[in-house]
């Protein structure tokens, strides 16, 4: 099947959803939903504009999973492409609309046959979503792997809750990928965005030295993350690395999606991460490998530590402004806009 390009009319039948019936083994909520629930879809690639208000099918949890009730849903890049079709080849096969969004906080209402005995309806959850299937994050209700929900960070609201595993976990796979030793040096593009603040913090406290890129006016928030080094930003960032780091860092983790400017900051044989899926090429036997959050939605351990590590302190939870649900195409349209410190939160209280 050829794939779909930006701005194809998705114009295939609204899939049948599984509706609240009692089934054997689910343990329900408190009480009866109703069949229908708010969303925000798109059935057209394209601007923020194609993001709209829908009512569709409540879902069941199926065996292994759990049904959130959403109360934030947290704004990423991801969502705007998703939303652009950057995605449209890996949903060939599922029919629209689409709902766009990976990070959700919420309360677990239902539990499915068989969902992990350390969760429990009424719990506050974060929930790691994968919007290639058939709903993400950006709906009332929700539901995911129950390995895929870990508690809420203690000390959190919704909106700061749902701006964590995502990202974090991210920062999380791109440390793994570089397994620099402790003592090692990391440089950091893009610091003063939510990947690469999350990277800043959790590379220190894995005990690595780190380089780390702002504007003039993020240098204090690049320091108060623990960089150890600040470099001015911008297309010479790998000069300016250089500068430190003469011979070059032996990993980097390029959180502003610079790319080929970024590589000449890394030492012969060192490993540069990217996070759009570049997969390079680069000289000098550096190795270019892209990650994606995905291969980690079902590692529970990793993300419960990174909820354990944002209630110890070790990261930052950042919400730069909360919007109705009802506004999530402002919300697109401000993330394009560039500028953010801290993530967009959609409220469907």
């Amino acid at each position: 099947m050829t794939p779909r390009r930006p701005g194809d009319a998705l114009s295939r039948p609204t899939p049948v959803l599984r509706f609240l019936s009692p089934v054997p083994g689910i343990v329900p909520g408190p009480a009866r939903l109703p069949l229908a629930m708010k969303a925000i879809a798109l059935t057209t690639y394209g601007g923020p504009d194609v993001l709209r208000e829908v009512d569709l099918p409540t879902p069941e949890a199926g065996p292994g999973e759990v049904r959130i009730r959403v109360h934030a849903a947290a704004v990423n890049p991801t969502d705007a492409m998703l939303r652009t079709g950057a995605y449209a080849a890996r949903t060939t096969d599922v029919p629209p609309p689409y709902v766009p969004g990976m990070d959700a906080a919420g309360v677990i209402d239902q539990l499915g046959p068989g969902a992990d005995g350390r969760l429990a309806v009424g719990q506050r959850v974060v929930a790691l979503v994968i919007p290639t299937g058939p709903r993400g994050a950006y709906a009332e209700h929700i539901v995911v792997p129950a390995e895929s929900v870990v508690p809420a960070p203690a000390g959190t609201d919704h909106a700061e809750a749902a701006t964590l595993l995502m990202n974090a976990a991210t920062a999380r796979l791109a440390l793994d990928t570089l397994a620099l030793p402790k003592g090692a040096t990391v440089a950091v593009t893009g610091a003063a965005g939510a990947v690469g603040g999350y990277t800043v913090e959790l590379a220190k406290a894995d005990g690595l030295t780190v380089v780390a890129d702002a504007a003039p006016h993020d240098r204090d928030l690049i320091r108060g993350f623990g960089a150890d080094h600040v470099v001015d930003r911008g297309t010479d960032v790998a000069a300016r690395i250089r500068e430190l780091a003469p011979a070059g860092v032996p990993g980097l983790v390029d959180g502003s999606d610079q790319r080929e400017e970024a590589v000449p900051a890394v030492a012969d044989g060192g490993a540069f991460v990217a996070l759009r899926g570049w997969q390079g090429p680069a000289e000098r036997g550096v190795t270019v490998t892209p990650v994606f959050v995905a291969s980690v939605r079902a590692d529970t351990a990793l993300l419960d530590t990174l909820r354990l590590q944002a209630e110890k302190g070790v990261l930052s939870l950042r919400v730069a402004k909360v919007l109705p649900a009802s506004d999530a195409a402002e919300a697109h349209r401000l993330l394009e806009a560039g500028g953010l410190r801290g993530r967009l939160v959609l409220d469907f209280s």
